[in-house]
């Protein structure tokens, strides 16, 4: 996959959310394409679910000791209004806006964090044969702000561990496809042929925009 894609050197950085949660090299490779092209370089790979727990990718971590979760750093980083930080990382103020639905949210307890590409089909995708704390890297990845969202809470719920070929939000399906195929590429995560078919399907009516992401492996 060395053709017709760039492929340069830089330092890894992180991205508005906050440095990585498990850094990778200290240069690290950047994967740049227009996303029809994105989805034409994703391996294609049989999905294999068997051996998967959720307890194998430990997640909500404390990574940088400051007593805020991954989940906290996310509501910190996406809110729309400003967020007090007290005691505990006990969080007040705030609003946050789940893309997915188009509905603006007070209360932080109405907000999951998504896990845009899910545990379960990471598993299936290539995960199963990650070292356990590069799942833990991946459950918590801070260093990319594409890789977990905060959306409603029973939108999420309906999403569960399901790819595109099975469901897709109701709004910014564009977004959605775009961002999908970055994580799985950051990731180097393999599609299966019905995830493949919806991807093109679904950037058949969306801008040919590049997607540029750091790889963390």
């Amino acid at each position: 996959m060395v053709h017709r894609f760039l492929l340069v050197l830089g330092l890894s950085m992180g991205l508005a959310l906050g440095a990585a949660v498990a850094p990778v090299a200290a240069y690290a490779a950047t994967y740049s394409a227009p996303l029809d092209r994105a989805i034409a370089d994703l391996a294609v790979r049989v999905e294999v679910r068997t051996g998967y727990s959720r307890d194998l990718f430990p997640h909500w971590i404390d990574a940088d000791g400051d007593g805020c979760s991954t989940r906290d750093e996310v509501l910190i980083a996406e809110a729309d209004d400003p967020v007090t930080v007290e005691d505990d990382c006990a969080l007040s103020g705030g609003r946050w806006f789940s893309y997915y639905d188009r509905v603006s949210w007070t209360d932080p307890g109405r907000i999951d964090i998504d896990h845009l590409v899910p545990l379960a089909e990471a598993w299936d995708s290539g995960a199963r044969n990650w070292a356990r704390r590069t799942r833990q890297a991946f459950a918590n990845d801070l260093g990319d702000r594409r890789s977990l969202v905060g959306v409603t809470d029973s939108v999420n719920q309906s999403k569960s561990d399901r790819d595109p070929s099975e469901w897709m939000p109701e709004h910014a399906t564009c977004r959605y496809v775009r961002e999908w195929v970055a994580v799985k590429h950051r990731w180097r995560l393999n599609v299966n042929r019905a995830e493949r078919r919806a991807l093109v399907s679904f950037a058949s009516h969306c801008a040919n925009r590049t997607i540029t992401v750091t790889l963390a492996r």
